[in-house]
């Protein structure tokens, strides 16, 4: 069992491990109508659904067999890519992952990143030179060489709502130029993202593409009644796992010797239940919240005399220099409650396969709105995780209630029924692994890479012709 009050399982994976695994997986822990105001145009999965020919174990990830790929209209291409930051959240790895899937099909891919910092980053420099080893090349947001490539490029892609404030910056009285060849990607769902500053041009540009539908009927009211400007044309794609989780996923060897060793190095027994969120540690992902029902799930365990294994927490996305108040409270809540042997604390990092791997059930506990998608969600149901997630955002669209996983209010409120789902998928063995079956089922029918490929396919072609016409 574990020794101490929070284990940060440091430990690195034998060189063997990695040798085996030999994947690249760019997922972090983190790091989704008003149809005439909106005018948005929904691409279900059934629209665009391809359905895979290749055996199981064939090595393709569990996406379609090798062939065209939808984004082949796009080779020779030029794409400016702008994103606000390079770091490892959510929004600047994928739009680097949709980076790689242009380069596959011949595009020539431009990227810039608005705010950079003066000082030397090794997060950036390892990102940027991943970027370089693919193709894609990288240059500096301002001057005129960032103001040449806008104005020759096929397609910009702006990433989040803060990528806006590059475009008057850099571009000045050369934004109208450019404008019409606009794809916006916005993965926000907090209110200060909408200032005025940021999203002006939004109204004028080619169109929005969003992760989920309630981010999108979010930022239609929301523009609408806070800054009196209208949504472009807006699209809403679901995002997809890439093929590298998913040979995880699907290779049983792999996720045997990944659970081992995960759970060797928490310290925790192979018959243990484990509930884990993850995602980067702040209020706002409701890390707190989670721990306080996991406490309330033991006192249910105890009052009721249950017998089960020994339930534990893993809080995977720890930072204690980004979150240094917040991640003490989570501290110190653990050992007031007395549960130092029963939560873990690991370290943000790239590798959540490995995680994935060794947990019984992946909790989504994002407050307030909720996920703009939320896609370690749809990377635990790959891993045939069941998954208890607020009611709120993306999730709703991911999660379906009873059958792949079970949904709880967001905020204090919810933390009661938490604490009962979790004391549900801990007793009733069959429901967690059917439910976990079911999730992996929808996954294969709806959430894999080349799904989300014919998804942004769709949109970037409407996209291209709005530019040429305009």
């Amino acid at each position: 069992m574990a020794k101490h009050s929070v284990a940060t399982a440091k430990k690195k994976w034998p060189l063997m491990l990695l040798a085996f695994l030999s994947i690249s997986t760019v997922m972090v822990i983190f790091i989704r109508n008003n149809s005439d105001s909106c005018n948005t145009k929904i691409f279900e999965a059934q629209q665009t659904q391809i359905h895979s020919s290749a055996a199981a174990g064939g090595g393709n990830g569990g996406n379609a067999a090798s062939g065209p790929s939808p984004l082949d209209f796009m080779k020779s291409k030029l794409v400016l890519m702008v994103s606000h930051e390079l770091s490892l959240s959510g929004g600047p790895l994928l739009l680097m992952e949709l980076a790689f899937l242009l380069r596959g099909v011949g595009s020539e891919v431009v990227w810039v990143t608005n705010q950079y910092p003066a000082e030397h980053d090794q997060v950036i420099y390892s990102l940027e030179s991943k970027m370089l080893d693919r193709g894609v090349q990288v240059m500096p947001a301002k001057g005129e060489k960032a103001v040449d490539t806008a104005l020759k490029a096929d397609l910009v892609i702006l990433n989040t709502a803060v990528a806006g404030k590059w475009l008057d910056a850099v571009l000045k009285e050369k934004v109208t130029l450019v404008l019409p060849k606009v794809l916006w990607w916005i993965h926000e769902m907090r209110g200060h993202y909408f200032k005025v500053e940021y999203v002006k041009h939004l109204p004028f540009v080619a169109g929005a593409m969003i992760d989920s539908h309630t981010t999108a009927e979010y930022w239609t009211n929301r523009t609408r009644e806070r800054l009196g400007i209208k949504m472009p044309e807006t699209y809403v794609v679901h995002l997809g796992n890439s093929k590298e989780l998913m040979e995880v996923a699907e290779d049983s060897v792999a996720k045997r010797v990944l659970r081992e060793h995960v759970r060797e190095s928490l310290g925790v027994r192979n018959d243990d239940l484990l509930f884990a969120i993850i995602n980067s540690v702040s209020r706002g992902k409701g890390q707190d919240l989670f721990l306080r029902a996991f406490h309330e799930s033991l006192q249910l365990i105890q009052e009721k005399k249950l017998q089960l294994p020994a339930l534990h927490a893993i809080v995977v996305g720890s930072d204690m220099n980004a979150q240094t108040k917040f991640e003490m409270e989570l501290r110190k809540f653990v050992t007031e409650k007395k549960i130092q042997d029963r939560v873990h604390f690991v370290n943000k990092t790239l590798a959540v396969a490995p995680y994935l791997a060794s947990i019984d059930v992946l909790v989504q506990n994002s407050q307030a709105r909720g996920e703009c998608f939320g896609r370690i969600t749809i990377e635990a149901m790959a891993f045939r995780l069941p998954v208890l997630g607020t009611a709120a955002g993306g999730t709703v669209e991911i999660v379906v209630n009873g059958t792949t996983g079970l949904l709880h209010p967001a905020n204090k409120v919810g933390v009661t029924p938490l604490a009962h789902n979790i004391v549900k998928l801990a007793t009733h063995v069959e429901k967690r692994l059917t439910m976990g079956k079911k999730g992996y089922e929808r996954v294969k029918e709806r959430f894999l890479e080349h799904h989300m490929s014919q998804r942004i396919a769709v949109v970037l072609k409407e996209v291209l012709q709005k530019a040429k016409h305009s």
